[in-house]
């Protein structure tokens, strides 16, 4: 019996309501009051369905079965290098099989996977090195060149023991036998090192429990459950793997429910169009992701029948935009590496603001407080905190930091929102970002949103700048299609006059070819702080 029908059978009915198929889901993954190992979610694949296609690519398919006689393999491998239970185990890859065979092979050995942003700089590739520490480093051979470059660069004295994809015996087809991990794990040990993109600082590494993010994607498994979700579905895995979001739903959630995961390796046009032809049934992306989609027009999108938008703000602009080439609608949603990281996904069909991200999922508890700390009313704003079993454990090696934003179980998520009546979250953009202009708050992503409706603004950030004679005030960058750019700034202007009020309108728009991006599609604001700004712009 699926996963699912065990839910149904246990619920008492054919569509449990959230709450229930949560609790019943938790049930049906726990034995004697424990959760299972998040790394048996493979195992357990194995068993259920194994001749399931897992994973494809465009020139490589592999079922459950195979996929985990693969990772004990590689698994056996690793043990002979010397990686124990809690080691820290680097994955170095793209998109790829070699990235989930290296992943659960860390995981069979009951080591703490830590998979590395691909686009990194070398500086934030050895900070994290330094402070991971890991036993082994997985790499694709492309990179290995990128990481011996830091010793030779300075940047490290040396380099712990790396090994490619190489290793794995591709003939391989079924387990003759298991490894044996040397330590167990308790539910919440370390399972999972995952380091933040930085846009604020350098790279902090997200501790993630077996718990945590077990809880996560029975979490999401219930509000997609909830509206129809299958088994069997089709995941196309644009969302690069090193990123919580894509993890949760490619690698936890998909070996939960018996998903095939399309993996397309980079963002690239012609890659994701080869994917596409894979008729995928579900689609994780980003915002930017969905903007190139409308910008190829013709993307093939039939097979899709949901589209679901995570890891940064999605514009109203991308959204109508997207609506109107494809008639088609982005569920969109909320979350972070802390929450392992799905906090809500609005899934409701009624027409919401983008910004609206529907009620956060089961288990999860939010308050809304004031700079003091004391909770504030439905409608007013505030800074978002969240708890539940899928917070992370802290940030390694930083316990002041984690005191910061963990307070008695309750997550900071730096995040300003408004709750409505019916429960369901309006985020207003981070904490960190809000300018305060003479005593009025002026929140960026509601400017945005308005310069992104001139029909030659393709992306738009507003920042505050500390001006001598009038303290905060607000300066936005905008990414153009023009040359006309005089034209531009005007049309700006009288958008922001019809629909901001005197003091959110911008006292400066830069125009520009491009914006700053991080490797998950968000404007890097941090670079935008140290940009001159004057009569002349940028």
């Amino acid at each position: 019996m699926s996963l699912i029908d065990q839910v149904r059978h246990l619920a008492g009915f054919a569509k449990p309501d959230e709450q229930i198929l949560f609790e019943r889901t938790k049930q049906a993954c726990s034995q004697n009051g424990k959760l299972m190992f998040i790394g048996d979610l493979l195992t357990r694949a194995n068993e259920k369905f194994p001749d399931q296609i897992a994973l494809e690519t465009a020139d490589r398919c592999v079922t459950y079965a195979r996929l985990y006689a693969l990772a004990q393999q590689a698994a056996k491998d690793f043990q002979a290098r010397g990686v124990t239970a809690r080691d820290r185990v680097i994955i170095y890859y793209e998109n790829s099989i070699e990235f989930y065979v290296g992943y659960y092979a860390a995981w069979f050995l009951h080591a703490v996977v830590t998979p590395l942003n691909t686009f990194l700089h070398e500086k934030e590739l050895a900070h994290i090195i330094k402070d991971a520490e890991p036993k082994l480093i997985f790499v694709m051979p492309e990179f290995v060149a990128k990481l011996e470059g830091l010793v030779s660069g300075g940047y490290l004295d040396a380099l712990p023991d790396m090994v490619t994809g190489q290793i794995i015996d591709w003939s391989v087809t079924t387990c003759e036998s298991l490894v044996v991990a040397d330590g167990q794990l308790e539910e919440d040990d370390l399972a999972a090192l995952l380091y933040t993109s930085g846009t604020t600082g350098v790279p902090k590494g997200v501790m993630l429990s077996s718990r945590n993010a077990l809880t996560n994607a029975l979490q999401a498994y219930a509000r997609f459950q909830a509206i129809g979700l299958e088994m069997g579905e089709r995941f196309l895995c644009v969302l690069p793997l090193f990123h919580a979001f894509a993890q949760n739903a490619c690698i936890w959630f998909a070996a939960m429910t018996g998903a095939t995961v399309i993996l397309v390796p980079r963002i690239d046009r012609k890659l994701i169009l080869e994917g596409l032809q894979r008729q995928p049934t579900i689609f994780f992306g980003f915002p930017a992701l969905y903007g190139l989609l409308c910008l190829m027009k013709t993307a093939p999108l039939d097979t899709i029948k949901m589209f679901v938008s995570g890891a940064d703000a999605l514009p109203d602009k991308i959204r109508a935009g997207f609506a109107m080439v494809y008639g088609r609608r982005i569920c969109s949603g909320y979350g972070l590496s802390e929450a392992s990281p799905v906090v809500a996904v609005s899934v409701e069909n009624e027409e919401q603001p983008t910004n609206v991200v529907g009620a956060p999922m089961s288990g999860i508890d939010i308050q809304l407080r004031d700079d003091q700390g004391a909770c504030v009313e439905s409608g007013v704003v505030g800074t978002l905190w969240i708890k539940g079993d899928n917070i992370m454990l802290g940030y390694y090696h930083a316990p002041e930091v984690t005191a910061q934003v963990l307070v008695d179980g309750w997550l900071n998520t730096g995040d300003l929102a408004s709750v409505d009546k019916e429960g369901r979250i309006a985020i207003r953009g981070r904490s960190k970002d809000l300018i305060i202009h003479k005593g009025f708050n002026i929140y960026p992503q509601e400017v945005e949103n308005v310069l992104l409706k001139h029909p030659l603004v393709f992306k738009a950030a507003v920042i505050g700048k500390t001006e001598e004679m009038s303290g905060e005030i607000p300066v936005a960058y905008v990414a153009v299609r023009s040359q006309d750019l005089e034209s531009v700034e005007k049309g700006l202007k009288k958008l922001c006059n019809e629909h901001l009020a005197a003091y959110k309108i911008p006292r400066q728009i830069i125009c520009l070819e491009d914006l700053p991006m991080n490797a998950t599609g968000k404007v890097d604001k941090k670079q935008l702080q140290g940009k001159p700004f004057g009569k002349d712009g940028v």
